[in-house]
C-alpha cells in the first residue's frame, strides 16, 4: 500500500521565546515493511541545528529558536509504500544491545498490578502468549482520551483502566519484560477506518520473539500491525520515540495544535473527481 501523510505541529507562546531546543523524530526511515518514496521536514520559526541517527536507530533533527518567535509550525510531510508482514519486523538490528529493551523506566515500572496482570497471561510459547497480552490489554483498559497524560504510567493506566494507545503501549511493555521478553515501544502513523484526518500520532508495542525477531502488537485497536501501519521511531518508552520533544527558556504559556491526515495516495485526488 502506498500512505500520503502530512503531520503539522503549531506551537504558538503568549510571550515571544527567546530561546527553544527541540528534538523532531518526524523522518521515518526504510526498513523492513516499509520504503519511503518521498520525505521533507519543514520547520517555520526555528532553524535546523543537526540531524543524526540516535543509538535506536532513529532519525533525529535538532530545531532551535534564538530570536523573539511567538510561533513555530513544523510540517513533515511524504509519501511510504507499506507491505503486510502480519507485525514481524524480523532481526534485531542496530548497535543497543537486545538485553537493554529488558530494562524498566519509570513509565514502564511494573507495579503490583502489571506484575499480577503479567502472571495471568497464558498461552502455548512466547507467541501466543503475546497475542494474549495484546487481547488482555485491550479488554482491560478502555480507549479513552483525555484521561492520561504523557506522564502516566503503565501502573497508573491499569489501575484507571482507562488510556490512549500510549498507554496501551506502555502496559504491553511493562508486562512482556515481566516475562523476560525484550520489549520497545513504537510511534507511528496508522490509516484510520475512520478517515483521514487525526489530531495525533499512533503508538504500539514491539516484544522480541525467538524464531520470529521483533514483532508488533497494537493492544489499542487489538491487531498485530499490517499494510496501514508507518514506524517513525522506537525506544524503551515514549520519551525515547516521542515525535517532538524539547525545552523552551522563560516562563511563557504555550498552546499547541497538531493536525496529521494520513490516507492512500491518489485517494485524495479521486474522491474530487467525483
Amino acid at each position: 500500500m502506498r500512505l500520503k501523510i502530512s503531520h503539522t505541529t503549531e506551537y504558538h507562546y503568549a510571550d515571544p521565546v527567546q530561546y527553544s531546543l527541540q528534538r523532531l523524530r518526524l523522518t521515518p526511515r526504510s526498513q523492513p515493511g516499509q520504503t519511503v518514496l518521498d520525505w521533507t521536514t519543514t520547520v517555520h520559526g526555528a532553524h535546523l541545528e543537526a540531524g543524526y541517527v540516535d543509538h535506536f536507530g532513529n532519525h533525529v533533527d535538532l530545531v532551535s529558536t534564538n530570536a523573539d518567535q511567538v510561533t513555530i509550525r513544523i510540517v513533515a510531510e511524504g509519501e511510504v509504500e507499506t507491505e503486510d508482514r502480519a507485525g514481524v519486523f524480523g532481526p534485531h538490528q542496530g548497535f543497543v544491545p537486545l538485553w537493554l529493551y529488558l530494562r524498566e523506566t519509570p513509565l514502564t515500572k511494573a507495579g503490583k498490578l502489571v506484575k499480577e496482570f503479567a502472571r495471568s497471561i497464558e498461552g502455548d510459547g512466547g507467541l501466543a502468549r503475546m497475542h494474549a497480552l495484546m487481547q488482555a490489554v485491550h479488554a482491560s483498559v478502555e480507549y479513552k482520551p483525555g484521561e492520561t497524560g504523557s506522564e502516566t504510567t503503565a501502573e497508573q493506566a491499569l489501575e484507571r483502566r482507562v488510556g490512549v494507545c500510549q498507554d496501551h503501549a506502555h502496559i504491553l511493555i511493562a508486562a512482556a519484560r515481566q516475562a523476560r521478553l525484550p520489549a520497545r515501544y513504537v510511534s507511528g502513523y496508522l490509516l484510520m477506518n475512520e478517515g483521514a484526518e487525526q489530531t495525533a500520532s499512533h503508538a504500539w508495542a514491539e516484544v522480541h520473539l525467538q524464531g520470529l525477531g521483533w514483532v508488533g502488537f497494537d493492544a489499542a485497536n487489538d491487531i498485530c500491525p499490517d499494510d496501514r501501519y508507518v514506524r517513525l521511531s522506537t525506544g524503551l518508552d515514549y520519551k525515547d520515540a516521542a515525535p517532538i520533544s524539547g525545552m523552551v527558556m522563560g516562563r511563557t504559556a504555550e498552546t499547541m495544535s497538531v493536525a496529521i491526515r494520513v490516507e492512500e495516495a491518489g485517494q485524495s485526488q479521486s474522491q474530487s473527481q467525483n
